[in-house]
C-alpha cells in the first residue's frame, strides 16, 4: 500500500488529505481527511514548518507499518547537497521508518543530482521525482506503474481535487 498526501490552505484552516492505494490503482482504497485549525504562517524557504504538522496530523489516522512508501507533493531534497525539503523532514519526523517519495511539478536550481525528471504520457513537461529510504531506480520503475495517460498520475490528480473540494460546515 502507498500513501499520497496533499494539503490545501484556506484563510482560517488547512485541509489535509491522504489517499491509500496500490501503484496501478485508478482510485484510492481509502481516503483520510483532517482539518487543521492552527496553521503556521508561510515563511519563504521554510515551507515545511507550515506543511509538516498538517501532514503528520492526517498520517496519524493511518497504519504506517503496512505501507510501502509515502508520496508528498514536493521535494525530498531542495539542493544537491541533500538539504531537506518537505519529504526529508517528513522522513526524519517518522524516525526514518517510512520511505518518502517527492513528486514535484517544478525543479529547484542545483537539484539535478537528487531529483530525476520523468516524462509521463505525451507531456513534454516532466515531473521531478526524489526519494529517501528507498532505491531511486525502484521508485522510477514504480512511477511508470501509476495509472493515467497524462503528466500527472490519475491518483494524484484525484488527491488534488479532493483536497481542494470545499468542506461542509
Amino acid at each position: 500500500m502507498i500513501l499520497a498526501i496533499d494539503i490545501h490552505y484556506k484563510e482560517t484552516y488547512a485541509k489535509a488529505v491522504c489517499v491509500a492505494f496500490d501503484w496501478a490503482d485508478e482510485t484510492p482504497k481509502k481516503v483520510y481527511i483532517d482539518t487543521i485549525s492552527e496553521v503556521e504562517p508561510y515563511i519563504p524557504g521554510e515551507f515545511y514548518k507550515r506543511e509538516l504538522p498538517c501532514v503528520l496530523k492526517v498520517l496519524a489516522q493511518t497504519d504506517l507499518d503496512s505501507i510501502e512508501a509515502i508520496i508528498v507533493d514536493g521535494h525530498v531534497f531542495v539542493h544537491n547537497d541533500k538539504k531537506y525539503g518537505l519529504g526529508g523532514y517528513l522522513w526524519e519526523a517518522l524516525d526514518k521508518k517510512a520511505p518518502i517519495i517527492g513528486v514535484a511539478k517544478k525543479s529547484f536550481i542545483n537539484t539535478e543530482e537528487v531529483a530525476t525528471p520523468i516524462l509521463r504520457g505525451s507531456s513534454e513537461n516532466p515531473l521531478y521525482v526524489s526519494c529517501i529510504g528507498i532505491d531511486k531506480e525502484t521508485v522510477l520503475e514504480k512511477m511508470k506503474l501509476l495509472h493515467g495517460e497524462h503528466r500527472m498520475p490519475t491518483i494524484l490528480k484525484l488527491l488534488d481535487t479532493i483536497t481542494k473540494t470545499e468542506m461542509e460546515d
